[in-house]
């Protein structure tokens, strides 16, 4: 199985998700079953995690990202990019976001650590 993307798993899980596939299908498929993330000093089973994708995808009704850098080396991963998102009341959002991570034997991600910060939205475009 080839290495999971980021973005990919980002457009997957909130930004398009396939109307037709359950969230565990599409975790099942980025993310292995041992898999914590770590966000901010906070870590998160991939239970925890679950739960957080669930709550961000019914805020999200339209988002995008843009992968400014990524790199792999063996079983080590890392990524920068950008996402802009529009929610549910209007609001809108951008952030820049840093990953540090491993990925699984089968390509999936084990486990990844995050950081950011928001962004403007004319210093990203």
């Amino acid at each position: 199985m080839p290495h999971a993307r980021i973005s990919e798993a980002l457009r997957a899980l909130v930004f398009e998700p396939d109307p037709g596939e359950e969230l565990h299908q599409t975790l099942d498929r980025y993310y292995a079953p041992d898999y914590t993330h770590r966000s901010d000093g906070r870590t998160l089973s991939r239970e925890d995690f679950a739960h957080m994708v669930a709550g961000v995808r019914g805020q999200v009704t339209r988002g995008e990202v843009t992968v400014l850098d990524e790199l792999r080396d063996g079983d080590t991963y890392a990524e920068r990019h950008v996402f802009h998102i529009t929610l549910a009341d209007g609001a809108t959002q951008s952030r820049e976001i840093a990953i540090f991570g491993t990925f699984a034997e089968d390509g999936r991600f084990r486990n990844l650590s995050e950081t950011g910060f928001d962004v403007a939205v004319d210093a990203t475009r």
